[in-house]
């Protein structure tokens, strides 16, 4: 009893809160507690902003065995409060030129639609703020307009070089929003609704003795598709070794390029809370939700888990960040077509043959014989080791 109660905890202290409004009417208590549901939203993952922030230059600085923030507070804790408080006092500059309503709303756009699509996604047991029948619909709809935010930006400020980066920005996230669609969609097929709440329920429960969860990542085609949803995360999410539209090393900053002061960090803000978000769907598709990883272990709350499997993959982001380099735009657009949308496809003829063979030991072999027979004949067929003609070098005499 102790334990669900401590699970129920955020649940119980809202409904103590809409309690003291006993004689309101039914539409000014919906309304309460929707503020309440956006407040916890937006205080959780601000906080998770100004931690990640800090905690992802401590970890790059770890692999490239150098200091990170160590001066601003214990341990350089506060390094995100003195970061705001220059954003917010530098001067914002707007060209002179720039149609100003544009460039003021772009950044706006960016960041609202990050938000929205936090609204939808199961953060524990009764936890979802808003639960919709078509959430996972409504995750991509308000997501498809940040393509809509960078050409904004690019357009609205009235410059040759921001406009070309951020039309070189929309083009990679369109080819990589394809596969990270299609990937859904055997997890939809599967489970029949597009309600995350449902998703989640689908993957409750453990096999081989409780020591398995049932989370749709231990399929072949779940793992392949957790794999291609992941790495379509990293490109929507502007993250190395795909970020190529802002390239960080590089004097041009793509659509960002005649933004300032806190205008420039609502873009960044808009970058971590859209990874934030496609890394909670990923939980909540692939990695069972706020489910216990192991039957032993449900007396933990739910949301803990949730935010812990969260956590696992945003150390992934930043270590993938302070590993690989930056890719070249061509191979990055190649990839796309040449491999993750085929392979995209493939998953959902693999969930096709799991599902009709009743998920068993039969259908998990053939479900996995469909994905390496795809995989290693697109991998063959994009081989690139023999299509360049050796180099001869020539020499003025």
């Amino acid at each position: 009893m102790t334990g669900e109660r401590v699970d129920q905890i955020f649940i119980t202290a809202k409904h103590w809160l809409l309690s003291l409004l006993p004689a309101a009417p039914d539409w000014v208590i919906q309304i309460v507690s929707s503020l309440l549901n956006i407040a916890a939203v937006l205080g959780a993952f601000l906080t998770l902003f100004a931690l990640i922030s800090v905690l992802e230059r401590k970890i790059l600085a770890r692999i490239q065995n150098r200091y990170g923030p160590n001066r601003v507070g214990p341990f350089g804790l506060f390094q995100p409060v003195a970061d705001g408080i220059k954003l917010l006092i530098k001067e914002d500059i707007v060209p002179l030129r720039a149609d100003k309503i544009v460039h003021f709303l772009a950044p706006i756009m960016i960041a609202a639609t990050a938000i929205l699509a936090l609204g939808v996604i199961p953060y524990g047991r009764n936890m979802t703020p808003f639960s919709i029948d078509g959430g996972i619909l409504f995750f991509f709809a308000v997501g498809s307009t940040t393509e809509l935010g960078v050409f904004m930006a690019g357009w609205g400020s009235n410059n040759k070089f921001s406009m070309l980066g951020a039309m070189r920005a929309i083009a990679q996230m369109v080819s990589y929003e394809l596969p990270l669609i299609v990937t859904v969609l055997p997890v939809i097929m599967i489970v029949g609704s597009l309600s995350a709440d449902a998703i989640v329920a689908a993957q409750e429960g453990y096999v081989v003795a409780g020591i398995v969860p049932r989370w749709f990542v231990f399929t072949p085609w779940g793992g392949a598709a957790f794999l291609l949803f992941f790495v379509s995360g990293l490109v929507e999410s502007n993250r190395t070794p795909f970020d190529v539209p802002e390239g960080e090393s590089e004097i041009v900053a793509g659509h960002m390029t005649e933004y300032s002061g806190f205008k420039y960090a609502t873009f960044f803000l808009a970058e971590y809370f859209g990874m934030f978000a496609i890394s909670g769907l990923a939980v909540t598709l692939f990695l069972g939700g706020w489910h216990a990883p192991l039957s032993v272990l449900q007396f933990i709350p739910s949301y803990v888990w949730f935010f812990a499997k969260l956590a696992v993959l945003l150390f992934i982001f930043i270590w993938i960040r302070g590993t690989l380099p930056r890719m070249r735009v061509d191979h990055v657009m190649g990839f796309a077509w040449k491999f993750m949308l085929p392979m995209a496809f493939t998953c959902i003829i693999a969930a096709a043959v799991w599902h009709y063979q009743a998920h068993g030991i039969a259908g998990w072999l053939w479900s996995l014989g469909v994905i390496a027979i795809v995989y290693f004949g697109l991998s063959w067929l994009v081989d690139t080791k023999q299509k360049f003609a050796p180099r001869t070098y020539r020499f003025a005499e």
